[in-house]
């Protein structure tokens, strides 16, 4: 069974101790003894699960181990974070779950995971006292006081910064997340489905593809190409637009054909993408007034930057009309959100009822 590999926290250490087993509630005696959760990020193609210590004096959290483990080899999220948890001898009570989708009637709602997510029936078979569900964009949207640097690659630096404001976080992947992080003494981060809004096509050649994926009069939202699979419906309409056979197959081939320069048809996909994901980008930004700046996170994202910043994602990101001098003050980043998720699921888990400090 394939996995990730295990990665270890700043501490450098696996808390508990090897050989020892956390009692109920993830915590050993000690008044200053930080508490283990739970955290995972669940998409529709990987389970990223964290081991985080939350130290409540200082309100610090510290990811002490990080596994990445692909969805399909497993037939029930329970199965993964036992083996998870079974690994390194531990036991927490509190599990806060970042999931795509969102909870309704006990249950998420997501066509893109591999198996049903229950809360209670997670609870009940991993003997939890509390299993905690938040959208995925929402984790992200937690975390990003926990950005840095190494982690941010920029596509638009404005000319002059702008008072600081909402931060926007979208992410294509299985499918497309957005979430807004609004600023304040106790930040908030609102929800959305922006990713539903209806899709807009805006050159000739967009207007063909969206006639091939979509019938007249049907809703066809931004999801439909701005995601992982949506690269590849992009891809496949195109090939059938000039009547040729599709040579890539999955989007990652896609993305590494057109990377690579080796497909004029996968090059194209990615440049339609692009300049899907910049007009939309761009009306999100209109929207919240997001002068805190753009966060695009999404795994393959990162492998085609330069692809990105060549181009026509900042031209259309800023092409709004009169609206463009305010877009020209927005700053626009590609995020690697990697254990990201996993670490906002935990901050808003004890935020719930301990507040940390805002940064």
């Amino acid at each position: 069974m394939s996995e990730g590999n295990l990665v270890s926290g700043s501490t450098g250490v696996v808390y508990p101790l090897a050989g020892e087993t956390a009692p109920a509630g993830g915590n050993v005696a000690g008044h200053d003894t930080p508490e283990l959760l739970l955290a995972a990020d669940v998409g529709g193609t990987h389970a990223r699960l964290g081991l985080i210590a939350y130290s409540r004096p200082a309100a610090m959290l510290d990811v002490l181990a990080y596994q990445v483990y692909p969805c399909r080899d497993d037939a029930s999220l329970d199965a993964i974070v036992q083996r998870f948890c079974q690994g390194m001898a531990i036991r927490p009570r509190r599990f806060a779950l970042a999931c795509a989708g969102y909870l309704h009637e006990g249950r998420v709602i997501n066509s893109h995971l591999q198996w049903p997510i229950e809360p209670a029936a997670l609870e009940r078979a991993l003997g939890l006292d509390e299993v905690c569900v938040l959208n995925d964009f929402v984790a992200l949207a937690h975390a990003v006081p926990h950005l840095n640097g190494d982690a941010a690659t920029p596509l638009h630096v404005p000319a002059r910064a702008a008072p600081a404001g909402p931060v926007v976080v979208v992410g294509p992947g299985t499918g497309l997340g957005v979430a807004v992080r609004l600023p304040g003494p106790a930040p908030q981060v609102l929800p959305t489905e922006a990713g539903h809004i209806q899709l807009a096509a805006r050159t000739s050649r967009e207007r063909q593809v969206l006639a091939v994926l979509s019938p007249a009069d049907a809703h066809a939202p931004y999801d439909m190409v701005l995601s992982g699979p949506g690269l590849l419906r992009v891809y496949r309409a195109l090939c059938q637009i000039e009547g040729v056979a599709p040579a890539c197959h999955a989007p990652a081939e896609v993305v590494a054909a057109a990377v690579a320069n080796r497909d004029a048809l996968a090059h194209e996909t990615l440049q339609l993408f692009c300049g899907w994901l910049g007009s939309f980008t761009g009306d999100l930004a209109m929207m919240y007034g997001a002068t805190g700046g753009i966060h695009l996170a999404g795994g393959f994202l990162s492998q085609m930057t330069d692809l990105l910043r060549a181009s026509s994602f900042v031209e259309r990101f800023l092409d709004k009309g009169v609206v463009r001098p305010f877009l020209e003050t927005v700053p626009v980043q590609v995020v690697d959100h990697a254990q990201l998720a996993v670490i906002g699921a935990a901050r808003w888990l004890v935020e719930r009822t301990a507040p940390v400090a805002s940064v």
